[in-house]
């Protein structure tokens, strides 16, 4: 059984050892983070590495380095940084910070759920009274949103009040995608381009040349900068966004979403294997599936 100290010491070493590229982590840096003196910090890896939890790298370059043996004690996954489960604290993604297990505490209902997220990182950086959303799951992409109420430093839990609980349908693009799309010809006015996106109540439509194929896609937004700019007599092909980011019709909705939150758009286009445009799927398509609204 490893005292409050060895876990603690143990769970901070992994929490650098995360970040650090294969890199050991030297005593000094772990007491800076646990604010403890590093003389304490050596003579507690001596019993850490006799219980096969710590093992010792020599040379200039050397340090500490956990074991396999350690993940397991602290029922922590041994995973990479793609399959990592992210931590949200005001819609932004903290760094260093993620998931490594949810455990539902109560249900007795709905809307008084208690989670229990164990974490791998620095979680001193959260408080209570955060609002935090953990999630999507790499499994069932399930998403927890919540209010902390109780943060374990030792144990690297934080106790949420959840206020949401949702899971991303299993769902393709292609099945919520908008495949009747509204598309603007690069031949069209800017005037007459307004005028069918505002008739539609669209944000934005793909811009297509005179064989039909997409070239572009042009925006409500890109249309009043344009305007604001003195440019009402420019053509779609200069004031359209030639960045296009399509997806193959089978990606599902949840790598969907990774791949507009890393692009910072709110549309993508859907293909074929060939290439082909087959529809539109944006944010709100999205959102909605996942409220259950589609």
């Amino acid at each position: 059984m490893l005292t409050s100290v060895q876990k603690e010491i143990l769970q901070s070493l992994i929490n650098l050892y995360r970040n650090a590229e294969g890199k050991s982590i030297k005593g000094e840096e772990i007491a800076e983070l646990m604010n403890r003196n590093p003389g304490t910090i050596r003579n507690q890896m001596q019993s850490l590495r006799s219980l096969g939890l710590v093992k010792g790298v020599p040379g200039p370059r050397g340090g500490y380095k956990p074991t396999v043996k350690a993940y397991h004690t602290l029922n922590i996954s041994e995973s990479n940084k793609e399959t990592q489960v992210p931590i949200y604290k005001d819609g932004k993604k903290l760094k260093d910070i993620s998931v490594a297990k949810i455990e539902f505490t109560s249900i007795p209902h709905p809307g008084e759920c208690e989670a229990a997220v164990k974490a791998v990182g620095n979680i001193k950086k959260l408080d209570l009274g955060d609002k935090i959303r953990a999630g999507p799951t790499p499994v069932n992409k399930l998403i927890v949103d919540g209010i902390i109420v109780g943060r374990d430093d030792m144990d690297n839990i934080l106790l949420l009040d959840t206020t949401a609980i949702r899971s991303i349908p299993k769902k393709t693009v292609l099945e919520v995608a908008t495949v009747d799309v509204i598309k603007l010809n690069q031949s069209m006015t800017l005037k007459e381009a307004a005028r069918i996106l505002t008739h539609e109540h669209i944000e934005g439509a793909p811009v297509t040349d005179d064989e039909g194929k997409v070239s572009g896609i042009l925006t409500l937004s890109d249309i009043t900068r344009a305007l604001a700019d003195g440019k009402e007599n420019s053509s779609l092909t200069d004031l359209m966004s030639k960045n296009l980011i399509t997806v193959e019709k089978d990606v599902m909705i949840a790598e969907a979403i990774e791949i507009m939150n890393k692009n910072r758009i709110g549309r993508l286009i859907v293909v074929d294997t060939d290439g082909t445009s087959l529809g539109i799927v944006t944010r709100t398509d999205l959102l909605d599936k996942i409220a259950g609204i589609k």
